[in-house]
């Protein structure tokens, strides 16, 4: 009776820390309507609203180093909850911005609530592994990055029709003071239900502590974090996972606007001719794709990632990781070169579908490069966390390459030119002699 009451608290446990997997997924992919949202609202250069992907993805290169020492030194429970009353003070901030109109708090909503998840994702992983048979870790770290995936794609259907209902961004538009409170109060709205169920699990984890603190690994000594600078593959690596996060996520943050302009889907009811994405979409009756049924077509950008991990972890039991990656990268850039170089329609449906291949790139390259690092795994992955931070950069550049060129097709040069050197990283692999390991999937996720 006692071991099936463990194994029920356990279970119970789990459910929880998964709850977290699909919490901060669909947290991060706020942030693509979000973007579209503010530059509306508040008036913004392409450029100035990416400030918002800047504010929520810098908080990795900031947050990713002491989160590493805070699980080092405390226990799982207490750094979750530690994360946790972070993500609420980010969701408090981000309504008084909604209730102020404040873009500035609005950033620094976004980079408190960032900073939780980052904290979040250290202790979670592990934990989420932990829970249970250990013979069944990697099935159960694999279900919580499912549903990690299916809250990525949920937020952007959701943050469109709370953010974007009637904001317009096309020149020689303007919004309204009545849209304009609209989206403002279906920000507070978003982040005051995500605030309450942050309080919950907080309040869940406190009250199960015992049962999780002991499945939960013990704490390690904290590594040198300095010693991946010594190693060329840790260097290498982190630079991939650089150009990578920051490809996907610049994609992600400006394909409502993109998908919005004339000269793609805005003067085209074509998208709503598609069974699934038509649905999504939703025709309000106008002819074109408004930027609100825009912002709900980039679920299937991150849908896309959602189902490639599923054919990816089928096609890794096949094919060599450096192999697959090197086909998935080449594929990614040649869809950015479509979109750049023809435009169009179609181009639309070209650049939803490059979710697909962003799938498998951040776990293989994570994997690949802990395979070459000299480096411990400790360090090399710390740095490789770090690195995400090119989520908050390369956006930047692509906003600003779209002010100047007043497009939005051209700036996909930006993560074209990083699949490219994604693409040598992966050849450069096969060739490089591993340190540790065989090529193997791995289920590392930044969402």
């Amino acid at each position: 009776m006692a071991t099936r009451q463990a194994s029920g608290s356990t279970g119970a446990a789990f459910a929880a820390v998964t709850v977290l997997f699909f919490a901060w997924g669909f947290i991060t992919s706020l942030v693509d309507p979000l973007v579209a949202s503010v530059k509306g609202i508040f008036t913004l250069s392409t450029f100035q609203a990416q400030a918002a992907a800047f504010a929520f993805f810098i908080a990795y290169g900031v947050a990713s180093f002491p989160a590493a020492v805070m699980l080092s030194r405390l226990k799982s429970i207490p750094t979750i909850l530690v994360a946790l009353c972070t993500m609420i003070a980010g969701c408090l901030v981000m309504l008084a911005a909604a209730n102020l109109s404040n873009f500035w708090l609005v950033l620094v909503g976004l980079f408190i609530l960032a900073s939780g998840i980052t904290v979040l994702q250290v202790a979670a992983n592990p934990l989420a592994a932990a829970l249970g048979d250990p013979k069944g870790s990697h099935l159960r770290l694999t279900l919580s990055q499912t549903f990690n995936s299916l809250g990525t794609f949920i937020g952007p259907l959701l943050g469109a029709h709370l953010f974007l209902k009637g904001v317009e961004v096309k020149e020689g538009m303007v919004v309204t003071e009545a849209v304009r409170a609209n989206a403002l109060a279906g920000i507070d709205m978003a982040y005051l239900w995500i605030s309450g169920l942050i309080a919950a699990l907080a309040v869940f984890f406190w009250l199960s502590r015992r049962v999780v603190t002991a499945a939960a690994p013990p704490p390690s000594a904290s590594a040198n974090v300095l010693e991946a600078f010594r190693s060329p593959w840790a260097l290498f690596g982190g630079l991939a996972i650089f150009l990578y996060v920051g490809a996907e996520v610049s994609i992600g943050t400006q394909m409502a606007l993109f998908l919005n302009s004339d000269g793609i889907w805005g003067q085209s009811d074509a998208p709503f001719g598609v069974p699934l994405l038509g649905l999504a979409m939703g025709s309000d009756g106008v002819h074109g794709v408004s930027l609100q049924e825009a912002g709900k077509a980039v679920a299937f950008y991150w849908g896309g990632a959602m189902v490639g991990r599923a054919i990816g972890s089928v096609l890794l039991g096949m094919v060599r990781a450096h192999r697959l990656l090197a086909l998935f990268t080449a594929i990614a850039a040649a869809m950015c070169v479509y979109v750049f170089a023809v435009g169009g329609v179609t181009a639309g449906f070209v650049a939803l579908c490059i979710g697909l291949f962003n799938s498998i790139m951040f776990p293989v390259i994570f994997t690949l490069t802990l395979e070459r690092s000299s480096a411990s795994e400790e360090a090399t992955s710390g740095l490789l966390c770090f690195s995400i931070i090119g989520g908050a950069f390369i956006p930047l550049a692509v906003g600003k390459l779209s002010d100047v060129m007043h497009s939005f097709t051209t700036p996909l040069i930006i993560p074209a030119a990083c699949y490219a050197v994604l693409c040598l990283f992966a050849i450069a692999a096969g060739g490089a002699r591993v340190v540790r390991g065989e090529d193997e999937p791995s289920i590392a996720s930044i969402h």
